[in-house]
């Protein structure tokens, strides 16, 4: 996903997930701060629902987290990007400004509000800008045990459970800096496991209305090849170009069962079940960056909420939640609303009901 409404995709997003621990609460013991760096008596809170709506926040535009989540009643939002400053570099920032540093200082503050209301984020690395300039920190830098690191710090700054990673553009066509990711993410789980930190990632990989395209799944093999637990794809149904007049809520429902036809191929040894909750939907609410002919409506997101929920799929999402209003009927790709009648948080009103922990698996491949 991108910062500006211009991006051309012919493939859907991904988000891919390892298992979150099972084990519930976990609470750093006494002291100033334990090992890890958790701060004496900070508990893991808030475990993501087997069943979540996160919408993406667009972290870049000065918006504040908590506000917009309290205000849109959305209680876990995914907070977009992450990457490095410059191309070659190992040191990740928030929206890859060296002012924003990945410590308690940016944005702590606000996902600790977050928390304390029951909720909780997903820090989300890539995102188009950064998978066009080598800013991903997988393509900008050749240490695995350090992009791991950087992995882990985010896990302990900000007492989160899961991280995304959205990798489009030519970062699908990087094979270098999809190998290191994925070793990365083992890494970062196997530390996961040594010190019993809830850990969990997922990737967001492009795909068309039928499901993902060659390079998303060859992202999805190599995670196999590299023994990085994977939990969640989720395509993003939007953007698609295919240059007419489309149907976005079948759309959606047409490319959650073309993934899961690869994902039962790419996983056989997963239940029928357990493959539908390693799917979910990424919506972008109104007109998208191609133009009118693909909008996705209300009706549509009653529809995919509908699908999700009868069939298990583990995530809803949107692009992002400042578009979640009506400012700017006839507008397409804006950034800032969603170019079609509608009340303020109507699309996340609707999803929101996604949100459940009482059913489903959640475990990765």
């Amino acid at each position: 996903m991108t910062r500006t409404p211009r991006i051309v995709r012919s493939v859907v997003t991904g988000l891919v997930a390892t298992a979150v621990a099972s084990a519930g609460l976990l609470t750093a013991g006494a002291g100033a701060a334990n090992a890890e760096g958790i701060p004496a008596g900070h508990a893991w809170v808030n475990p993501l629902p087997a069943h979540v709506y996160s919408p993406y926040f667009e972290a870049y535009n000065g918006d504040d987290p908590a506000t917009l989540s309290a205000e849109s009643g959305s209680k876990y939002l995914t907070l977009a990007f992450i990457e490095t400053a410059a191309s070659g570099s190992c040191t990740a920032y928030w929206n890859g400004s060296t002012t924003q540093p990945l410590t308690s200082a940016t944005f702590g503050s606000s996902i600790a509000a977050i928390q304390r209301n029951g909720g909780n984020v997903i820090p989300s690395f890539g995102g188009y800008g950064a998978d066009t300039t080598n800013t991903d920190i997988a393509d900008s830098c050749t240490s695995v045990d350090a992009i791991a690191k950087v992995y882990e710090n985010i896990f302990t700054t900000y007492h989160v459970s899961r991280i995304d990673l959205d990798v489009e553009a030519t970062s699908l066509s990087n094979t270098a800096g999809i190998t290191r990711r994925n070793q990365a993410i083992a890494e970062a789980e196997a530390w996961g496991r040594r010190t019993g930190h809830p850990v969990s990632f997922q990737y967001t990989l492009p795909s068309a209305n039928t499901g993902l395209g060659a390079t998303g799944l060859a992202v999805l093999q190599n995670a196999v090849q590299e023994h990085a637990q994977i939990a969640l794809v989720n395509a993003m149904t939007f953007d698609y170009y295919i240059g007419t007049t489309q149907e976005m809520g079948a759309d959606a429902v047409s490319a959650a069962n073309g993934v899961y036809s690869q994902l039962s191929a790419l996983y056989p040894w997963k239940s029928k079940a357990q493959l539908w909750e390693s799917i979910g939907l990424t919506l972008m609410p109104g007109i998208d960056d191609f133009g009118a002919a693909e909008t996705t409506t209300v009706a549509d997101v009653n529809t995919v909420e509908s699908f999700a929920k009868s069939n298990g799929l583990g995530a809803l999402s949107i692009w992002a939640i400042q578009r979640d209003n009506g400012g700017c009927p006839g507008t397409a790709g804006a950034g800032t609303c969603s170019g079609v009648a509608q009340s303020t948080w109507q699309f996340s009103h609707i999803l929101e009901q996604f949100n459940s922990r009482s059913w489903g698996h959640g475990w990765g491949f």
